[in-house]
This record gives C-alpha cells, sequence and structure tokens, in this order.
C-alpha cells in the first residue's frame, strides 16, 4: 500500500488563502538567482572562480542580470561586471544539454549589447569600441559520467570547422577554488543544496515538507546555512508553486490544445458531411436506388437524403 503523504501547510505569507501549495519546478532556479543577488555571495562566487584576484571587493561588483521581456520577469542566469571584465553563469540544471551553449551565447550577446548601451559606444563611428574580457560558465547539477572541463559551440554544433562565431563555456560540477580549506566553496555548497533538493523531492514529493526538510539538511551540514538561516521563509516562499507562471502557462497550453482539437473535429465533420452529400447526390442522379437504399449506403437518415433530394430538384 502506498503511503499517504503528510500534508503540511503553507508558512505565513507562503500564499493566499492559506492554500497548500506546490514546489515549484523551476525552484532552484529562483535561489539560485536570489543567493547571488547578494553581493556577500556574489564576491565569494567571483573568488572562487578567481582565487588569484584579491583585489575584488563587494563594491566592485556590478549586478547586469538582464531582464526577459517574454515573460516580465529574470532569466535563470546570471550576468555581473567585476574589475572591467564580464561575468556570465548559466545554470544547466539536471537536464544535460549541449543547447545550453547556445543559451550562453544569447544571454552574452544580450548583456553585452545592453553593456554598450550603458557605456554610449558608438558602433557606427570610426573609434573602436571597448569590450569587456569576457567569461561564460555553465553549473551543472547533475549526474554525469563525462564531464568535460570546456565546451564549444564550433565543436559541438560545427564538427570542429572554422566558423563565424564560436563561443567556449566553462564547466562548473562543484567546488572549483582547490584552496578552500573550511569546506565547499559557494559553488559546491549551490550543488548540494541542488542534490540535497532533488533527493527529498524524490522521498515528499513536491510538497513544503521536501522544502523543508531541505532547508533542514543544508543547514545542519553548513550548506548555506548563513543564506538559508537569514532568508527561510524568502526561500521557502520562492520555491512554492501557488499558481505562478509556470502553473498558468501550463494551463493556457491545454485549453489552447482543447480548443485546437475541437476545431478540428469540427472541419473533419464537415467534410465528412460533404463527402456524403456529393456521394448521395451521384446515387440519386444514377436513379438505380431508392431513397432507403441510399440512406443505408452512406449511412445517413433518410430524412437527410430527401432533404438533399428536394436540393436538387429546386436547384434543377
Amino acid at each position: 500500500m502506498q503511503k499517504k503523504k503528510k500534508e503540511v501547510a503553507l508558512p505565513e505569507g507562503a500564499g493566499s488563502g492559506g492554500t497548500t501549495g506546490l514546489v515549484k519546478h523551476k525552484a532552484k532556479d529562483s535561489v539560485f538567482t536570489d543567493l547571488f543577488r547578494d553581493k556577500k555571495y556574489l564576491l565569494q562566487l567571483y573568488q572562487a572562480l578567481h582565487p588569484e584576484d584579491k583585489t575584488a571587493t563587494e563594491d566592485s561588483l556590478t549586478d547586469i542580470t538582464i531582464n526577459n521581456v517574454l515573460v516580465n520577469g529574470q532569466y535563470n542566469d546570471l550576468g555581473f561586471m567585476v574589475n572591467g571584465k564580464l561575468m556570465i553563469l548559466v545554470e544547466a540544471q539536471s537536464t544535460w544539454t549541449m543547447n545550453i551553449i547556445v543559451r550562453a551565447l544569447l544571454y552574452y550577446a544580450q548583456s553585452l549589447q545592453e553593456h554598450l548601451d550603458r557605456e554610449g559606444a558608438d558602433l557606427y563611428g570610426s573609434r573602436k569600441v571597448n569590450l569587456p574580457e569576457s567569461e561564460l560558465y555553465v553549473i551543472y547539477t547533475g549526474e554525469r559520467v563525462n564531464r568535460p572541463q570546456e565546451i564549444s559551440l564550433m565543436e559541438e554544433f560545427f564538427k570542429g570547422r572554422s566558423s563565424a562565431v564560436d563561443v567556449k563555456v566553462n564547466m562548473l560540477y562543484g567546488t572549483v577554488n582547490p584552496q578552500q580549506t573550511d569546506g565547499e566553496d559557494i559553488i559546491g555548497q549551490y550543488v548540494i543544496f541542488t542534490k540535497v533538493f532533488n533527493e527529498q523531492i524524490r522521498l515528499h514529493g513536491r510538497i513544503l515538507e521536501a522544502v523543508s526538510e531541505t532547508i533542514r539538511i543544508c543547514k545542519d551540514q553548513n550548506v548555506l546555512k548563513a543564506y538559508l538561516a537569514s532568508r527561510e521563509k524568502e526561500v521557502t516562499t520562492m520555491m512554492m508553486d501557488l499558481y505562478d507562471q509556470d502553473r498558468i502557462l501550463e494551463i493556457h497550453i491545454a485549453s489552447e490544445k482543447k480548443i485546437a482539437a475541437e476545431e478540428e473535429k469540427k472541419k473533419a465533420e464537415k467534410a465528412a458531411e460533404k463527402e456524403k452529400k456529393t456521394v448521395i447526390e451521384r446515387l440519386l442522379r444514377d436513379g438505380t436506388f431508392s431513397v432507403d437504399k441510399i440512406a443505408s449506403i452512406v449511412g445517413v437518415s433518410l430524412q437527410r437524403v430527401r432533404e438533399i433530394e428536394a436540393g436538387m430538384l429546386q436547384e434543377a
């Protein structure tokens, strides 16, 4: 017998009307962007990638995460400037796909365009514009035996042939700073958080208990402890699905599919009726069969055959 899942009420402020929610399918993305929106953790991220840079401070970091105009929200990706360098981070979640290179490219292109706009760069002038040094990263949180350190647009999509555009993306799977001596760096901690979350979802399903257990376990293991302790209520709320855009989009798509199916059914019925009418008219002109027999052959009512016959007489 399947064990009945424990129902847990949402914390105050986690939704309207006390409705019990479900975990967002993109919950980890929300935590990803929220975590690194705090410059304290953003600096830790940069220091994990560049431990040799001792000059970077919170004041030298500029968050340039771009807005997704299509859904009136943010991408689940991160962009920031530090000491004139443009850093782009994309989260690949647990599904491995080389399309992540294209996603990084498009995000980079938009980030670069906005950077040039902020600088007032004249792309049509004779003076060469200043481009920031750029680094692209993907944080992969899934399980995979083959873990390349770098993936390339030219190698993966053009089989190494020369192309007008190439993008090289550095892959991150956990702790990247070998100088880290007091546990996982911030990247490693985030990856552990996602793995704990996935395990709790497997055990409990997409309910509040999975979120609560994820936060408890991670705090006990000193994983994002300070962040989770200071923003536990906000993190819980972020990770619950209360008819958010994903749910609304799913409902809209299902509705559109139903409407499309109904329209296709009506078209098919009209086409079938037209075909039957053509057959009946042909049989009536032939005169071989009675109206009763024609109704039986075509599979329509006797009244329908007589209606078509009357129409033919009027036209004549």
